[in-house]
Formats: C-alpha cells, structure tokens, sequence
C-alpha cells in the first residue's frame, strides 16, 4: 500500500462510519466535525482533491463491510456513480487488509485508511534522515498487510505455498525474512541517531539551559508561537497539518535574558494510530528530558476541548514524571480569533501568538516556572574585578546586571544561577 499511495494524486471520496453506539462511538465529537477533520487530512496533501463525501451510520463497525447491507449498497452506488474518483478514504484508524481487499472489489478503487492518509503527509513532510527512517518503520506493519493480501491471492490460484528455488523457504518466508531484516537494519540505524540525540542532549545538561518542549494538537501554532518566543527568522509556520515533523530545538531569552531552549515537537492527532505514536516515540524522547512542557491550544477550533484530552492521553503514553507532567502550563492560543475571549478554565494563559498578544505574560510564567524547576535563583554576588570571578559569571551563569564599586575595586552582580553553579563558584574562589 506505500507503493500505492504516492503515485501522484487522488480523487477521493471521503467516507465518515458514524458509529451509533458502543465502545466506538465518539463522545466528545461530532461526525460533522471528524469529517472536517478528514476534509483537512486529504486538503493537506498536494494534487489530492476531495470529490464527495459522505456520513454514513452504522451499527456494526467491525464487519466486514464496515457498514450493514442497505447502507452499503447506497454506499456502492454512490460511488459507481461517480467515475472520477481514484480512491476512498474511510475515515477509521485502520481497515484491515481482508476488509480493504474486500472493498477495492466492490468499488474498482483504492481504499485508504488514517493510517494510510497521515503516513503519505507524513512521507510528504519528512526532511531530516530520521524522520523518513521513522516513516520507513511506520510502513512495515502495511508491508505485512499486503504481504497477506498477496500470499491469499496465490493460495487461491493453487500457488501460495511453492518452494523458492530449492532454497527450503516458501514465498511468504522468503518475504517475512526480507520484511524483518529490513525492520531491524531501520532500528540500527534509528537507535545510532537516538545515541547522537542522547550525546547533544547531554551537552545542553552540561551548558544547564533549560529545555521547553512545546506541544499540542497538529496545526494550534506551536512553530508561530516558538517564532515569536524567540525571534528566530527561520522558522517558517504553515498553515497545515503535521507541517513539523522533526524535533527542532531553538533558542531564546526569558524577560531576565536566562538562555533557555525551546523544542518544537510532532502536533497530534485524534485517532493517531499507535503504531504511527511507536514509530515516532524516539521523536518525542526529547519531551520526557525536558523541563517543562508548554501544551498549546487553538481555543478557536471547534473541538479545542477533544483535541486536549488527545494531547493529554499521549503524554500519559510517554510515561513522563509526575513533576513534569504537573508543572505543565496550558497555553490557549488564537485568541484573536474570538471576539472578547474570556478563560473559564483555571490555570491556563491566553494568548495570540500571531499578534503577539499575552507573550509578556506568558514569559514571565515560563521564567517563574523555569526558576522553581530547575533549582536556579536569582541573587546577588559581590566579584573583585581584579580576578576572573565575573568572567566565569558570564560563562556558567545569566549576568543581568553589573553595578561597579569603583572605589573598592569590585563590582555587584546580579545573576541567575544554578545551585551547581553557585557550589562550583564558592569552591572555585573560596567564598
């Protein structure tokens, strides 16, 4: 199916199950808000158009045929009735490889699943090695998939068991070995980055900069609001789903000039298929060693409040420590958007990260909350400008300010410091 999905472009019928009841129905959504959402996977892609699309309810979402007779003979001859379109996206996390062998038969198109749609934008979106090593990883499971789909096809010509040239390996052996080599040459190589991500990740302990994961649903504006945290040019929002798919690490300055650096992580998605979540978990090791953790939020989407409980579930997966996960800040952006916007919610920072609105509040909780983490203080020391103990000042710690005492030779200085630092300094000049 990878192979499938990146032929050029598509005309896609979108199909919405909207399941009736049981542990499939979605209760903090509506199906006219999931459709919108798979209107914006599909709008995402280049040379992909959505033709048709349709919410259709069903009672019986692990059948075959996903939906029960009637409905899917509507189904099917809605589709018949339109030629142009080349593919259906069902819009479920998976359909399973009997279930899409089953309905490429009815309809002479391709059928798409989530897993298939965000692994193709995620494929589109790749720009460093290990995002498309992740991606390669994240395509094994479909591989196999086909691989099944292939070997019933032989067994029904009379086939699917015949010995590859004498080697004593049938088809499907030969393949799952081929399959699993090329698995565990993509683990080796992912697990010589995450060595290299673990020695610049120790680096930056050594420097002491804090480190600020920023998180939250796909597209809320964590790259504008990192832009504007730290003034750095290059950073390029779009206006997309999954447009950042590598972890990209940038500096900045709290309002007392501390240097720390902020992570700009994968956006989530509701339905993010796990095996997509595990391909990527190495993407988001950066988030369990970090020092805080900014959860964005577009506080104009229309499911602000199910795209936080998505963003929520995920960081519960990451197993990250209890200090971590409640220093959290919760940050509501696009404020802008709404006129006269009021917080109900306790604990949360209202802000326009595109206008810039609250940013000098937001930084202030982030410096306030940065000091009690990480055990740095804001204190006053007392140099004798003759030796090297300002010198060292500006190197290991945050000089705010120098007030010289020129009568004594010696100069106030206000920092902020570690508690490593501070014991380093003592012992280092004997105070």
């Amino acid at each position: 199916m990878p192979l499938e999905v990146s032929e050029g472009g598509h005309q896609v019928f979108i199909v919405h199950p909207d399941v009736k009841w049981g542990a499939k129905k979605q209760h903090l959504t509506t199906a006219e808000l999931q459709m919108a959402e798979a209107v914006g996977l599909i709008n995402t892609l280049q040379n992909w158009t959505v033709v048709e699309k349709l919410i259709l309810s069903t009672k019986t979402p692990d059948n075959k045929r996903i939906f029960g007779k009637g409905n899917f003979q509507t189904l099917t001859e809605k589709i018949r009735s339109l030629p142009q379109i080349t593919a259906v996206f069902m819009n479920v996390e998976r359909v399973s490889p009997l279930t899409e062998k089953e309905l490429k038969e009815a309809w002479g198109v391709k059928v798409f699943d989530r897993y298939t749609v965000v692994l193709h934008i995620f494929r589109c979106n790749a720009r460093t090695k290990e995002a498309k090593l992740q991606i390669a990883l994240a395509e094994i499971p479909l591989l196999r998939s086909q691989l099944r789909n292939e070997l019933a096809n032989l067994d029904q010509q009379g086939g699917g068991s015949r010995y590859i040239m004498g080697s004593g390996e049938t088809f499907m052996e030969v393949q799952q070995r081929l399959l699993k080599e090329r698995e565990l040459k993509i683990r080796a190589a992912l697990e010589k980055l995450k060595k290299k991500r673990h020695l610049l990740r120790s680096q930056r302990k050594q420097r002491e900069f804090p480190v600020i994961s920023v998180m939250g649903y796909t597209n809320c504006g964590k790259t504008t609001l990192i832009k504007s945290l730290t003034g750095d040019a290059g950073l390029q929002p779009r206006d997309q789903l999954f447009a950042t798919l590598d972890v990209t690490v940038h500096a900045g300055l709290l309002p007392s000039h501390m240097p720390v650096l902020f992570v700009d992580t994968i956006g989530f998605l509701s339905q993010l298929p796990h095996q997509l979540i595990d391909s990527f978990s190495a993407t988001l090791e950066d988030v369990v060693h970090s020092d805080l953790i900014i959860h964005v939020r577009d506080i104009s989407h229309p499911e602000t409040l199910n795209q936080k409980v998505n963003v929520l579930n995920v960081l519960k997966k990451l197993q990250l420590p209890a200090h971590l996960l409640d220093s959290v800040i919760e940050v509501h952006n696009k404020i802008d958007l709404i006129d006269g916007y009021q917080t109900t919610e306790p604990n949360t920072v209202a802000i326009s990260a595109l206008q810039g609105k609250g940013l000098q509040n937001l930084r202030s909780i982030i410096e306030e909350a940065v000091l009690k983490i990480t055990g740095k203080q804001i204190m006053t020391i007392k140099v004798n400008l003759t030796g090297s103990q300002l010198s060292w000042l500006y190197k290991e710690a945050t000089v705010q300010e120098v007030n010289v005492l020129p009568e004594e030779g010696s100069a106030n200085v206000n920092v902020i410091i570690s508690n490593s630092a501070y014991g380093r300094y003592r012992k280092l000049f004997h105070v």
